[in-house]
């Protein structure tokens, strides 16, 4: 899948990771320019064969890779950073993502108390990124690589260290628009532990709002052309969510009783949107229900549970 800009001259590829084996999941962006390529993205160390294969069909190889620009340092998006870096890609990260891709260990340890013996298995090898490879940006900056240019945007909510990129008329949302598989309407939120934050991803929409794009380039999965519907279906899924659990949390329901719940509830909302068996379980694959659910418990507890 590529997308050709309005000047012609840029064209953005959609590398599908093939996360799992299972296609439309998670996607890194290539993005040329005259000395190399960028990557918006970069996927889990897992997915490390398939990204080098969607390079090479593309014509180039992994030294090709001039930087990439991390949205956030989650497994998903990140993993494969530190290897991409020994290659001899520079690596664009917010300021509160940096430490932990200089020295992963803390992020690794809180992967796993979720991941268990699957860590390995589903992310792969996590390797740190050498300081003298390490780019750290500040919100506002414009990130000039040749012909390239890149605007920086903070964007808290899905993760305090989560950043959007504006290249031209695209938006690269990462998790901050939320998972939304390619070809339908309806939107899920990731809300994992232990940054989800309702009051902070709604400050990050305004902002958002503030922008002109024409595209929404989401990490969960693929190219979108309708931003308008797309940022509404995201405000009124924040909306929802608050009110699902201010009716749920104060029945003390354990926390087996309330991720059932939670997915229970996910599930009635895609069923709900008209979407097939199909196409919820590449949901499912993107945003696990029960890590939001998660994430969800840990917000009101320590929110809004004595407000």
């Amino acid at each position: 899948m590529e997308l050709r800009l309005k000047n012609n001259d840029h064209i953005i590829y959609t590398l599908d990771l093939n996360f799992r084996g299972i296609q439309g999941t998670i996607a890194a962006y290539l993005i040329p320019h005259k000395l190399g390529a960028v990557l918006v993205e970069c996927g889990p160390g897992s997915t490390i064969p398939t990204l080098v294969d969607g390079l090479n069909s593309k014509g180039y190889s992994v030294t090709d890779i001039t930087d990439v620009l991390l949205t956030h340092i989650h497994l998903d998006h990140a993993g494969a950073a530190g290897w991409l870096a020994k290659q001899g890609a520079n690596i664009h990260v917010h300021p509160v993502g940096a430490p932990h891709l200089r020295n992963p260990e803390k992020l690794l340890a809180s992967a796993e108390r979720i991941y268990g013996d699957a860590l390995d298995t589903l992310w792969g090898e996590f390797l740190p990124v050498p300081n003298d490879r390490l780019i750290v940006l500040q919100d506002g900056d414009v990130i000039e690589i040749n012909e390239l240019a890149f605007k920086v945007l903070n964007t808290p909510g899905h993760a305090n260290h989560h950043f959007v990129y504006l290249f031209e008329e695209a938006c690269f949302s990462g998790d901050i628009a939320g998972v939304r598989m390619s070809g339908i309407n309806h939107l899920r939120l990731p809300t994992p532990p232990p940054e989800f934050n309702l009051e902070s991803w709604r400050q990050s929409l305004n902002v958002l709002r503030k922008e002109e794009f024409a595209y929404i380039i989401a990490t969960h999965f693929g190219v979108f052309s309708d931003p308008e519907w797309h940022m509404a279906a995201v405000e009124d899924a924040l909306d929802e969510i608050e009110h699902w659990m201010e009716e749920n949390m104060p029945r003390g329901l354990s926390s087996e009783d309330f991720n059932s719940q939670y997915v229970d509830w996910e599930n009635e909302r895609a069923i709900a949107a008209g979407i097939n068996q199909n196409s919820m379980d590449l949901y499912d694959t993107s945003n696990p229900s029960w890590i939001s659910a998660a994430g969800l418990q840990r917000y009101w507890q320590k929110f809004r549970q004595d407000n």
